[in-house]
């Protein structure tokens, strides 16, 4: 799996940096960015994203 973050949607809130057990959602331009290499495909993103910004395929 591939975690997919529309930037369109992100609105930098931070919630999925938060919630990622990984460290794997760091911010950049005030955008989500996820290093798939320590994703763990957990979905804890997905699930807390008030701006349904984030998705997995």
């Amino acid at each position: 799996m591939v975690v997919i973050i529309d930037k369109e949607k992100c609105t930098g809130c931070e919630t999925c940096v938060d919630e990622c057990p990984a460290s794997a959602i760091t911010m950049k331009d005030d955008k989500a960015v996820v290093d798939n290499d320590l994703c763990v495909d957990c979905g804890s993103c997905v699930d807390v994203c008030p701006s349904e910004a984030i998705s997995m395929e």
